[in-house]
């Protein structure tokens, strides 16, 4: 259909203003939304859900990212030779000096898991836990190593590990975004972090919300119009789709123009879903406690971010992303450490229970973790430095092992040395969860098919059941 067909089908004289306002959607309107109807059921969608090249054991990913590089020796990478080293000097380190956690570890569950005192809710969950002790970033600056985390690449703009996601399965939930990131910093990559680079805009993520505010008056922009009630607007958009997929057609293929088609239903279809979505007062006061909130400060500001999260992945949405920061503690480690785990603990270890009260913890990949690790040799007496040549994740659900640790730093926790885990390894890991093989989920761009672990990547089969 051309532009100038609309106030054709509309009625004889009416303008495009009249159009696209929607003030005379009455006169003509059942034959112009026969013909928009036409060809929105010729035009496939491309978020509907895809098959995944084999059976996956996770249908969601929910991302807990800890900006700024948690300090592994301190949570959940047990160093007991680093205790008896107290003090030492590291040779070739500027004659630096090894500092033991002045945390204690201990076992818990069946499996006997090691964890830190930082952690005693989270600790319960031992035996769900799958520790990856063996991680390794490329570099020790903030901005690189998080664009690297989210993205695969600290030297090129590339399509995030969340768009990857949502571009290989499609969304279980036309009404909500397939991929939402919750305040997600905006100093170390910005919105590269959950971005869609190459790949059709469509698929990058939804930000809600801004980092280090909390998500209790968050809401979408501008998702609701008050100027016209649904019938216009639904008349209003069938006006504006038609002259997009008009020009899509003429094109024959553009992803800007299929992004702004998507985007635009997508925005309708969320008026009635998305607010009650992200609405918690409609949750059980029993529920909210247990994730921490009423409690006040960051206790509060994370637990409405997991459970917001349990709520999107019960309705659908393919990966989630929280924030939490920051973990970048050069100095201040016994105060500022202690409250940064302390603000997330609870919250986690709530995630993990009611996922699993739901039957949901089995297909859903939960993980934790930062961008780097920390120093066990310091400079300054209470404060640890960027490391990126050995620390820790973890995962939990979603098909993968609990109550066990995969690779290892050596005995100060200075390096990996055990099933070295690099991000590109992290990443097949995680789309395998998914069903997606990482060798064979491409997109052609430039003259070549890309993929999110570029030419590398291992899949860490050891940790999967």
């Amino acid at each position: 259909m051309k532009t100038h067909e609309c106030s054709q089908i509309y009625s004889p004289g009416l303008t495009r203003r009249d159009c696209l306002s929607g003030v005379s959607a009455g006169f003509g309107y059942a034959a112009f939304s026969a013909l928009a109807a036409q060809q929105a059921q010729a035009y496939q969608n491309p978020l509907a859900p895809k098959s995944p090249h084999f059976p996956g054991t996770a249908k969601r990913v929910i991302f807990a990212c800890m900006r700024g590089g948690p300090s592994h020796v301190d949570t959940f990478d047990f160093k007991p030779q680093l205790a008896k080293n107290d003090g030492k000097t590291v040779k070739g380190k500027g004659n630096r000096k090894l500092k033991k956690s002045p945390w204690g570890f201990k076992k818990h569950g069946e499996s006997g898991l090691p964890i830190s005192a930082l952690f005693p809710q989270l600790a319960k969950h031992a035996d769900d836990l799958c520790l990856l002790n063996g991680m390794y970033a490329n570099t020790p600056a903030h901005p690189q190593a998080f664009v690297q985390l989210h993205t695969g690449s600290f030297q090129f703009v590339r399509p995030s590990l969340g768009a990857w996601s949502l571009y290989g399965l499609g969304t279980e939930n036309e009404n909500l975004p397939g991929f939402i990131t919750l305040a997600p910093p905006d100093r170390v990559g910005g919105a590269q972090n959950y971005g869609s680079a190459f790949l059709p805009a469509l698929y990058q993520g939804t930000k809600i919300g801004d980092y280090g505010q909390s998500v209790k008056e968050t809401g979408i922009a501008n998702l609701k119009n008050n100027r016209l009630d649904k019938k216009q607007q639904r008349a209003q958009l069938d006006f504006l789709q038609s002259m997009n997929r008009d020009m899509l057609e003429q094109q024959q293929k553009s992803s800007r123009i299929e992004g702004v088609i998507e985007s635009y239903e997508l925005a309708f279809r969320m008026q009635a879903e998305m607010p009650d979505v992200m609405n918690l007062n409609d949750e059980p006061k029993k529920i909210q406690e247990m994730y921490g909130i009423g409690k006040g400060g960051k206790v509060d500001s994370f637990g409405r971010q997991c459970l917001m999260a349990r709520r999107f992945a019960e309705a659908g949405v393919r990966f989630i992303e929280l924030s939490h920061g920051s973990w970048d503690q050069h100095n201040g480690l016994s105060k500022n450490l202690t409250a940064n785990c302390r603000s997330v603990d609870q919250p986690l270890a709530a995630l993990l229970a009611d996922l699993k009260q739901r039957d949901m913890l089995k297909d859903t990949l939960v993980i934790w973790g930062g961008e780097f690790g920390r120093t066990p040799h310091v400079k300054r007496d209470d404060g640890r430095d960027h490391n990126a040549t050995g620390f820790s994740f973890w995962m939990a659900g979603g098909g993968v092992k609990g109550g066990m640790r995969y690779g290892a730093t050596d005995e100060n926790g200075i390096a990996a040395v055990e099933n070295r885990t690099s991000f590109h390894d992290f990443h097949a890991t995680i789309l395998h969860t998914l069903g997606l093989d990482h060798e064979k989920l491409t997109y052609r761009y430039a003259g070549r098919d890309f993929r999110l672990t570029d030419v590398h990547g291992e899949v860490m089969r050891d940790i999967l059941i």
